[in-house]
């Protein structure tokens, strides 16, 4: 019996989502809509490549994923009084 297999697109590997599942929580949304933006830039890289381009979209990645983690850490964010209990 052959068994599938889902492929995950380049936005899916880089964020680590499955999107073919709705989102639960706002970190997950975020994550689907990085990835989405991930697919897009990657599209437009594939038909238009230069060095500039290249650059450009190596840089434009990182900053994807910089951006991803730092919405995550704005939403998951806990304040904690001098005693250790978050707020």
């Amino acid at each position: 019996m052959i068994k599938e297999t889902k492929v995950p697109s380049f936005g899916e590997d880089l964020l680590q989502v499955d999107v073919s599942y709705p989102p639960s929580n706002d970190v997950e949304k975020i994550k689907h809509l990085f990835a989405e933006v991930a697919e897009i830039m990657k599209k437009n890289y594939e038909d238009n490549r230069s060095p500039i381009k290249s650059l450009l979209f190596d840089n434009a990645t990182s900053q994807i994923i910089n951006a991803s983690s730092a919405v995550e850490k704005v939403l998951t964010y806990k304040h904690y009084t001098e005693n250790g209990e978050g707020i």
